[in-house]
Order: structure tokens, then sequence, then C-alpha cells
């Protein structure tokens, strides 16, 4: 894989490119590019990359600037203290937003990312073969947990299903004890195996095991509910029901 970090703080860089090295051990990792111009002239010469992490804030300008006026095929990740460029960032198309200083899993969870895409275009992506054949690359097996003062593991299998409220994200374990989250629900359903979970709606990601039972209910949405239970039992959205059904059978 040959990866392209454009950033114009040289710590910020080494940072980066010490734990890009560390899950992807044979990784290339391109000289530091550190501004649009030196951007540019990179691009002018070079064939584009397998990935780009690139910092919102360079010395001449915005990295969201950069992607208008230079044509980059291939995967973004932008990289950044600051997190209200979020939405842009996605509008850009980028794969994902990364806050520093970035944390080991977060990373992961990026080119865990890079392999979901190379699922959606396999035809076009030739980057993904490295990161799927490194151990890093897997679905998640357990998360670190910080709660208070403590810090614990959380094995995936101990989760029932992970929910949103609040504007936080929680893990509830098939024990009955509830955890908060680092990741949001979108980055959950990219760091656990789709095999054993479903996202069904934008507040419920549940564990095939912890469904109790299944009701029909309006416009061929389903009511499910769940052990633990919830007060109020979370109904499978009318456009992600066809695929719920389908995962239910093991047929996704």
């Amino acid at each position: 894989m040959n990866v392209l970090i454009i950033e114009d703080e040289t710590p910020a860089y080494k940072r980066l490119h010490k734990l890009v090295t560390e899950i992807i051990p044979n990784v290339h990792i391109e000289p530091q590019v550190d501004s649009i111009a030196t951007a540019q002239n990179w691009f002018a010469k070079h064939p584009s990359p397998d990935i780009v992490f690139m910092d919102i804030h360079l010395a001449d300008g915005s990295g969201l600037d950069l992607l208008k006026i230079e044509k980059i095929d291939c995967p973004v990740v932008f990289v950044t203290a600051y997190d209200e460029y979020a939405i842009q960032a996605f509008k850009a198309n980028s794969i994902d937003y990364l806050l520093k200083p970035i944390k080991k899993e977060d990373l992961e969870g990026a080119l865990e990312k890079l392999k979901q895409f190379e699922k959606m275009f396999a035809q076009q992506d030739s980057y993904m073969p490295v990161v799927r054949n490194t151990p890093h690359a897997d679905y998640k097996r357990r998360f670190v947990i910080r709660f208070g003062e403590h810090i614990k593991t959380l094995n995936v299998e101990e989760i029932a299903y992970c929910f949103s409220e609040n504007k936080a994200t929680f893990a509830r374990t098939f024990e009955g004890r509830t955890y908060p989250m680092d990741h949001n629900l979108d980055a959950l359903d990219q760091m656990l195996n789709p095999q054993d979970f479903f996202r069904i709606n934008r507040q419920y990601l549940i564990n095939l095991k912890s469904i109790e039972d299944m009701r029909s209910y309006t416009k061929a949405r389903v009511i499910v509910t769940l052990n633990p239970p919830v007060k109020d039992p979370p109904v499978v959205s009318s456009e992600r029901a066809a695929d719920f059904k389908l995962w239910l059978s093991g047929e996704i």
C-alpha cells in the first residue's frame, strides 16, 4: 500500500507515520507534503497513492480547497484538530474524519472503512488486499471503555446492542450493563462483523443474539423486542427492512 500524508506540522506527520506503520507493517509512506502548492506538485509527478491522509489547515490554505483544484482519484481521510469541518469533509467525499491527537483505534476504523469501500467498488480498487491481509484490519474484537477514573475492556461478544441517546453513544451488554463508547453508530457499524450486528435504524445497532421477539408493523417495518429490554422496542426503518430480513436469513 502506498500512502501520502499531507500535513504541515512535522510532529503530527511523524505520529501518523508511526501509527500507519504499526497497523500496516509493509506500507510505503511518501515523504512529507506540507502545503497545497507542494501537494499539487506531487500529484503532477506521481501516480495517485492508495490513500491520502490530509490535514485541513495547511500552511497556504485549506485541504478542502485542494480537492476543488486537484482531482484526487483515491480515498481521502481528513485529519484535523477541529471538529467543525466534518460536514464539509464528508461532502467532499472523504471516507473518514479523524481528530488530533489521532487514536490508533480510530485510525484502524478508517482503514476498516477502506475495506468496506473496496467491497462496493472492487473493480476500481487495488489497495485493499494489503489491508485485508493484516490482522489489524479484522473486525473489532474488543473495545477500551473509559468511565470516570476507570478503564476496562469490553469484548464484542458481550455487546447486545449499541444505541445513541442525547448525542452520545452507548453499548449495552447481555448482562444489562451500559457503557459509553468513543465511537458513534456510523463508525461502530463499520467496525463490527455484519454477520452478527445490523444497523436497524438511526438509533440502534443490534446483535443477532439480542433479538427476543419480532412483530410486523406498518409499511413492512418490524418491531424488535430486545434482550436486555428497552422501554420502547425499536422499529426497523422502512428503508432497512428488506436488508434486515436478508440479514436474518444469513443472505447478507
